[in-house]
């Protein structure tokens, strides 16, 4: 081995040497690594993640419980200055005192003047899954579907229902304080409790038999008339179709956004019939939702497309056979009509039994170790 070789292999050498020495400092670094729980108190002025921030909880840490939190609060107008906060998070630090990797809530309060104290705990159930959950159970994440517009008002549910466009004419009188000739009498044959001008119409719902009654037409009566000469008259009777609503309506102001439920892949994007601008997509789990009455499309929403939850994918219109602005819904299951609003799928999950139990007795215990952590504090400060 000539000179410049033999000096190669030695620095070589060294610097392998210089390495390994490293890499076993940082090995043992990382060995005498501890995590410790640290609380944090203190006022809002601004946001909720501005706030927590400036009392030194790490951003990063607060991620997931800011989305625990929006599950059950506005952050933005339900949260305001003056409102307090409880921060209890975990970190892991080198034995130089350096933090490793992310921090994660452990649990959190807020003490609101809109809404009271909500409080989320993470706790992980019998089956392994940890997720945040309010105190009484309720699951602190966002159901794996969302509705399709922000502000809900429903106008007609899923399941049975009279035909909209096949709607008797209001009576003569309607709106008015009394019929033609004057105020209305109780005639002696009408039966108690029955004041005259009530509309006594068709049956409840209910009351036909549940989905057997689909597609039949079924008598009612029309608004009792007014007073002959101390007669009761009689209105002739009518016929209600009753048909199967697959779905819910949900009104919304012309032009409002709707929003992918949940992630898919859209299956038709186009005037469908009845359905006016429909557009259907296809989830995970053989799920699928349709969407109705449009008055438009987003850009790029075409068959094909992969969407994601929140997505804006149309907007509230009333095209098709509609009576009013309005989205009409639908949640299919292995391709058969389900109720949106009371589908697993739609709602947060919610504890029950020994979970339930065990998330108790963690909320009990962790509210007593922050009153015990305060005494102490003041008893210092006294």
């Amino acid at each position: 081995m000539n000179k410049s070789s033999l000096v190669a292999a030695l620095a070589g050498a060294l610097l392998f040497g210089s390495g390994a020495s490293a890499q076993t400092d940082d090995a043992s670094q990382e060995s005498l690594a501890f995590t410790r729980q640290i609380a944090v108190d203190g006022t809002i002025a601004g946001s909720l993640e501005a706030s927590t921030a400036t009392a030194g909880v790490p951003a990063a840490a607060m991620v997931e419980a800011l989305q625990a939190f929006a599950t059950s609060i506005d952050l933005g107008r339900e949260v305001g200055d003056g409102d307090r906060f409880h921060v209890r998070y975990e970190q892991t630090f080198t034995v130089t005192g350096t933090p490793i990797g992310t921090g994660r809530v452990v649990w959190a309060e807020l003490r609101t003047t809109a809404k009271g104290t909500l409080a989320i705990h993470r706790f992980r159930t019998r089956d392994g899954a940890e997720l945040f959950w309010l105190a009484n159970g309720q699951g602190a994440t966002p159901p794996a579907m969302r509705l399709p517009v922000e502000i809900v008002s429903i106008s007609s549910g899923f399941g049975l229902r009279a035909d909209p466009f096949g709607q008797p004419p209001p009576p003569p009188t309607a709106g008015k304080s009394g019929a033609m000739g004057g105020p209305l009498r109780t005639p002696p044959a009408l039966p108690p409790g029955l004041k005259p001008g009530t509309i006594t119409g068709e049956k409840p719902l209910s009351s036909y038999g549940g989905a057997s009654s689909y597609g039949r037409s079924t008598p009612g009566y029309a608004a009792p008339g007014g007073l002959n000469g101390g007669n009761w008259q009689h209105a002739p009777r009518v016929t209600r179709s009753l048909f199967m609503h697959e779905g819910v309506d949900l009104v919304a102001p012309t032009g409002t956004p709707v929003r992918a439920a949940a992630d898919g892949v859209v299956i038709g994007a186009a005037p469908n019939g009845r359905y006016g601008n429909w557009i259907r997509i296809d989830h995970a789990g053989k799920l699928a939702t349709v969407y109705g009455h449009l008055s438009g499309f987003a850009p790029g929403i075409v068959a094909g497309t992969k969407v994601s939850r929140g997505d804006v994918i149309g907007f509230v219109g009333s095209t098709g056979r509609s009576t009013g602005a309005h989205l009409h819904f639908e949640l299919l299951a292995d391709g058969k009509p389900v109720n949106p609003i009371t589908h697993p799928e739609t709602k947060r999950s919610v504890l029950r039994g020994p979970d339930l139990d065990r998330l108790r007795k963690q909320v009990a215990h962790s509210l007593a170790e922050r009153d015990r952590e305060a005494a102490v504090e003041a008893s210092f400060r006294n």
